[in-house]
């Protein structure tokens, strides 16, 4: 298993997250390296604050535009009518983000998949968060599945904190600081650290 040895590190944090990992089994984190990181974060924008199966929905009434194809073009994008756009399910923010996305994947500030790889975790956050409603999230989803990166812990994520919470027995989950500041304990295997505090049973 590709992540065998971080599932063995974070057993051996303490007797919480041993109890965790051995209820829920070897991680089985699949990222999706095929992508381009401007699809990824057209597919990002289309999950944000929403179920999975909303997110879902939008993307196939969106790739249903373009039956011709695997996905739009920067250029389709641009030009695609906001009423369409709006008949998907995306918000009007949403569409000006995707226009954004767009935009900077054709003037080359959305990197292509060879250039992201070469490019660090930091640098390519700085870059990326710097377009409209682009944030540290969205981009740390990126890292993790498109990117394959191995040490992302996404502080913000609500079901990381909260799964912190129950994890720990804790009354209120850890704010995103402090939330980094303990992750940092879990390097270099944060990702699959996130991988199962997604996982930690509700209740």
């Amino acid at each position: 298993m590709p992540y065998s040895t971080a599932s063995q590190f974070l057993a051996a944090l303490d007797p919480d997250w041993a109890r965790h990992v051995a209820a829920i089994g070897p991680c089985l984190h699949e990222p999706k390296p095929a992508r381009e990181p401007y699809k990824a974060l057209v597919r990002a924008i289309a999950y944000q604050q929403l179920h999975a199966r909303a997110g879902d929905a939008i993307v196939a009434r969106l790739l249903a535009l373009f039956p011709e194809q695997v996905f739009p073009s920067p250029e389709q994008l641009l030009v695609s009518d906001i009423s369409v756009l709006r008949g998907c399910g995306f918000s009007a923010s949403k569409i000006a983000t995707l226009h954004g996305i767009a935009a900077a994947t054709l003037d080359g500030t959305v990197p292509a998949y060879r250039e992201a790889q070469a490019m660090d975790d930091q640098m390519l956050i700085e870059r990326l968060t710097r377009l409209r409603g682009i944030g540290r999230w969205t981009v740390e989803m990126l890292l993790i599945y498109t990117l394959e990166r191995a040490d992302i812990l996404p502080a913000d994520d609500f079901g990381v904190r909260d799964g912190y919470r129950r994890l720990k027995g804790l009354s209120d989950a850890p704010k995103p600081r402090a939330m980094s500041e303990l992750g940092a304990a879990w390097s270099p295997h944060r990702t699959a650290a996130a991988w199962y505090l997604w996982r930690v049973p509700k209740g």
